[in-house]
């Protein structure tokens, strides 16, 4: 049933996708490829340059390695700013002393979303159709050739709104890392099999037309959720998960291309991942309460059921066996069971097979996967039960010191 389910939600994904995509209402679908070809046809909008956005509040550890990575670039950006806000550490000194550009946000309470917001106010009214707009984190490390296939890819199509980043984690942080790595890396191999369809443009590293931004901002508080002449919903908490359902909302086509990758940080902490967890998991169900039940919010609403379908799944397996082990003299081998576990190990195996064989290992460990995924599902529970009783989210930032202490602050 399960399968059957999940094959028929890609189907009508697909239908979805492609039923926006020839569409050529403007009021409903200004985005939509067959409305911007119309529009930009015979019209030259010079060749694709690329200004990169930095939202960093005291990154001072992570900033350096973020803009070499950029610098580094077989296609170096033409542009690069970083969005300080309410930095109270060394970051703008790093960046100024980069030879970068420092946009500083001015009494901003909105979080990374408000920063964004005062800074596209400001760059926004100057970019062409083909100044293409990227935001990045600052922890985070493009691979190269990440610019040089989007610009290739936004120069081959004018159509195309917007560029994400598949990411994969960093290096270190012991066994609790390793569990985040095996994750991204069955996450980016989803999204390879989806064949660049994009699920959500991530935070860590995506670009945009300048034209997406706007028709974003000017359909904010009508088609789509937010306060008007705001590129980012500051009521959301997850800001690039909302933007991704706003850009699909209005029609736009986006891609995640498998040689656009990047490196981001892993929590260091089990506090730390509770922490970034429940605000990735309430903010996505709280964007889907904001959106209701429409075709662009579908999969995300199945998403968000299969989710719930594995929580219940899990714990009822758990408790089988726990159940087993207290009602049960000696231990009985079942053959049937054991060829399920067996099948198991060889697919948590096979899908991070890439991540070499630290990777492998835990993989076929099974275990210590199970109890992780069994954390995330607690982490969904919590998410679901503060929104039925009406809790008041808060933004958390995670913050990794120089000295590799971590601190969690509101």
């Amino acid at each position: 049933m399960a399968i059957l389910a999940a094959a028929g939600v890609a189907m009508l994904e697909r239908r979805i996708a492609n039923r926006a995509r020839r569409s050529a209402d403007a009021g409903a679908n200004p985005l939509a490829p067959k409305v911007v070809m119309a529009e930009t046809a015979g019209v030259f909008a010079g060749p694709v340059t690329v200004t990169v956005l930095i939202p960093a509040h005291n990154e001072e550890a992570s900033l350096p390695g973020t803009l070499a990575s950029l610098m580094g670039q077989s296609h170096r950006p033409e542009r690069v700013i970083v969005v300080a806000d309410n930095c109270t550490d060394a970051t703008v000194d790093i960046a100024r002393s980069a030879g970068v550009e420092v946009f500083e946000s001015v009494a901003n309470t909105r979080k990374k979303a408000g920063a964004l917001n005062q800074v596209l106010r400001w760059l926004l009214p100057e970019q062409g159709h083909n100044d293409v707009v990227m935001v990045m984190d600052a922890d985070t490390r493009l691979d190269d050739g990440f610019l040089e296939v989007a610009v290739a890819r936004l120069a081959g199509d004018r159509a195309l709104m917007a560029i994400g980043g598949l990411f994969y984690g960093e290096e270190g942080s012991g066994l609790l890392g390793q569990l985040q790595r095996n994750e991204y890396i069955r996450y980016s191999r989803e999204m390879k099999r989806r064949r660049g369809r994009v699920f959500v443009l991530t935070g860590t590293a995506s670009m945009f037309r300048p034209t997406a931004l706007r028709a974003v901002a000017d359909n904010r508080g009508s088609a789509i959720p937010g306060t008007r002449g705001d590129v980012y919903d500051t009521a959301a908490l997850t800001e690039d998960n909302e933007l991704t359902i706003a850009l699909k909302s209005l029609g736009g086509l986006m891609v995640s291309p498998q040689q656009c990758t990047v490196v981001t940080e892993v929590m260091p902490t089990w506090r730390a991942l509770w922490a970034q967890r429940l605000r990735w998991q309430r903010g996505a169900l709280e964007n889907l309460g904001a959106y209701g039940v429409t075709p662009r919010t579908f999969m995300y609403w199945a998403q968000q059921l299969g989710i719930g379908y594995g929580v219940i799944a899990l714990t009822s397996y758990l408790l089988l066996i726990v159940l087993m082990v207290m009602s049960m003299d000696a231990w009985v081998w079942f053959p049937f069971w054991m060829g399920v576990g067996l099948l198991f190990m060889v697919e948590r195996l096979v899908t991070v097979w890439r991540g070499g064989w630290g990777a492998r290992l835990l993989g076929a460990a099974i275990v210590p996967e199970l109890v992780f995924a069994a954390f995330l599902d607690v982490v969904y529970v919590k998410g679901v039960i503060d929104i039925s009783l009406g809790r008041q989210a808060s933004w958390k930032h995670v913050h990794v010191g120089s000295d590799n202490t971590v601190t969690v602050t509101s």
